[in-house]
């Protein structure tokens, strides 16, 4: 797995992966955006010196996902994963778990925890992250479940309480 920092002009990169996974948009409910509406939202996130956003290239070098990362969010050492979207046709090829393995091994210094939320009504994101080692972290359905994952210190700091984590 590789990842490449998204800059501007991959924008429409990111619109053809938003296109080729719908059914993330249909699970919430949404449209898939236009690729003006992507090119606000990269340059909005490309605003905040926090949050990384990324094309994952496989070993062929294919586009097949993008990953959203935001660090020292909700907290200081929290690394949260805001998005990490697969192409739909090559989802079930544990490309997302090469992703998160691929992440881990590089997170920011100072990092003590992972964090990722588990949109709406999604028995099979659940999973994924239980299946990586992430344990159930905070219930805040209907929207959204979180689960986390220790990192560099002893598993009782990844049961920190999420307070309130907003969409910025």
């Amino acid at each position: 797995m590789n990842a490449t920092r998204l800059a501007l002009h991959h924008a429409p990169l990111l619109h053809s992966l938003y296109t080729a996974a719908p059914g993330y948009f249909a699970l919430l409910g949404s449209r898939v955006p236009s690729l003006t509406e992507v090119e606000r939202d990269v340059e909005f996130a490309l605003l905040d010196p926090r949050r990384r956003l990324e094309l994952l290239h496989d070993d062929d070098g294919q586009l097949v996902g993008s990953l959203d990362c935001k660090h020292d969010y909700p907290q200081p050492g929290d690394l949260t994963i805001n998005l990490l979207l697969i192409r739909e046709d090559r989802q079930s090829q544990r490309l997302g778990e090469q992703a998160i393995r691929h992440l881990e091994a590089r997170v920011p210094k100072g990092t003590t925890r992972i964090l990722a939320s588990v949109l709406g009504d999604n028995p099979r994101g659940a999973r994924f992250w239980e299946r990586l080692g992430y344990t159930f972290a905070l219930d805040a359905r209907p929207v959204m479940t979180w689960y986390a994952k220790a990192v560099g210190v002893p598993a009782p700091a990844a049961k920190r309480a999420v307070h309130s984590v907003s969409a910025d």
